[in-house]
């Protein structure tokens, strides 16, 4: 007999979970994107010598690539020891409130740091605290929602990252906040989480069922072969070659607008584009989510999508203007909300075992956080040692296309 805990889910999820779910991830966002998108860079920036736009680019992306680093064991660790966790409060619930907690003291402890090594610690010991909360809270779906409504639910992890974005930076520098602006997250992620914490049950694991826990477990289980799951294995690649085309078409937008368009208002530019970026987001998450819900598709949702995305690269290599990176803003947040949705839900369709969903969706996840984490640096590089801004660009379009190339042969998914 199948426990509860380990059920497949048929019962949709109510209003209120949907709502608490959306909140947590809003406030895990702003506290994730904004440090990347604004605090990071700025405070390395005052601590570096050089004047070289280049040099502070590397600076920030051998700090995002370390912190990536943790990030590649933090992600199925935590999903491995969360599948692992019996106790009344169920196996998610104390990971997330862990995490969150986690997250939040070392922003605190991330604001005062007046070091490179100190920002490079605390920042990896940050990402830390996010992949294990995030590790949880994404396995939440395959544990409580059914197939029938994981497009819609995953577009509450894509439409409150765009929010996220625009809002971190709105606040950050309206308030004149600085690197308080890390504290003012760190409140902000513990407090999101806890009305998803209060609302959603999690049914406790017997102890007959936990997988065993010993090392050898932990590492057999980070190995899973493409040739006895193709279809996890193909899916996996798909998102690895996505991401890695967005981080290299988003991650420099800042430096682009700077140095390659030389716009007098680089960063009011960069506030516009996100805002149109963000609007796209929104739409095609949730409604192209809730499409494919209806008709029981995955797959032509996220090869279209990655399709935009690289159609959206090429106007940004081939016509460097202003208003053609708005209209590419607006392509990239229409095949980005939809891949990021659609693709969470064909995720959760091809785990190998109910037993480890966790540990399994912390693989896949590792497919999202470590290209964004290693794109400045991937970028940095390109731009300055190899193409420049145009075959930056092109090298995002062909990551994307392969990416939508590679989800055709998986089989068990429409």
């Amino acid at each position: 007999m199948t426990t509860a805990a380990l059920a497949e889910p048929t019962t949709r999820v109510p209003g209120r979970w949907v709502a608490t779910f959306a909140t947590a991830w809003l406030g895990i966002w702003m506290a994730q994107l904004t440090p990347v998108q604004l605090l990071l860079p700025s405070q390395i920036e005052s601590l570096r010598e050089s004047s070289d736009w280049v040099d502070s680019v590397l600076a920030f992306g051998l700090i995002s690539g370390i912190a990536g680093a943790f990030a590649l064991v933090a992600y199925p660790l935590a999903g491995a020891l969360s599948d692992r966790t019996t106790g009344r409060f169920g196996r998610r619930r104390p990971w997330i409130l862990g995490g969150a907690l986690l997250f939040g003291a070392s922003l605190v402890l991330l604001s005062a740091q007046t070091t490179m090594v100190g920002v490079g610690a605390f920042w990896s010991l940050a990402i830390i605290g996010f992949c294990v909360l995030t590790a949880a809270l994404t396995a939440t779906i395959s544990d409580q929602v059914p197939v029938g409504q994981r497009g819609v639910i995953s577009g509450w992890i894509a439409a409150p990252q765009a929010i996220g974005t625009v809002l971190g930076l709105v606040v950050v520098e309206e308030l004149g906040l600085g690197l308080f602006g890390y504290v003012v997250l760190a409140v902000v992620v513990v407090a999101s989480v806890v009305p998803f914490l209060l609302v959603a049950s999690d049914a406790p694991l017997a102890k007959a069922d936990r997988p065993a826990l010993t090392g050898r477990a932990l590492l057999a289980g980070f190995w899973i072969s493409p040739l006895r799951f193709p279809d996890f294995g193909w899916t996996l690649l798909s998102r690895i070659l996505v991401n890695i085309g967005n981080a290299l078409g988003t991650t420099l937008l800042l430096y682009f607008l700077m140095f390659g368009l030389r716009r007098d208002d680089p960063e009011g530019d960069l506030i516009l584009l996100s805002l149109v970026y963000v609007v796209f987001i929104i739409l095609s998450s949730l409604l192209l989510g809730r499409w494919s819900d209806c008709i029981g598709r995955r797959k032509p949702f996220v090869i279209v999508s990655a399709l935009f995305q690289a159609v959206a690269a090429g106007l940004l290599a081939f016509v460097p203007d202003f208003t053609v990176a708005i209209i590419a803003g607006a392509l990239l947040g229409i095949g980005y909300g939809a891949f990021l949705s659609v693709d969470q839900a064909l995720a959760t369709q091809v785990l190998p075992n109910a037993l480890t969903r966790g540990k399994d969706l912390g693989i896949m996840n590792i497919a999202t956080t470590v290209p964004q984490a290693v794109g400045p640096l991937l970028g940095a590089w390109l731009v300055a040692a190899v193409t420049g801004f145009t075959g930056l660009f092109l090298i995002s379009a062909v990551a994307t296309v392969l990416g939508a190339l590679a989800v055709i042969p998986v089989k068990g998914v429409r």
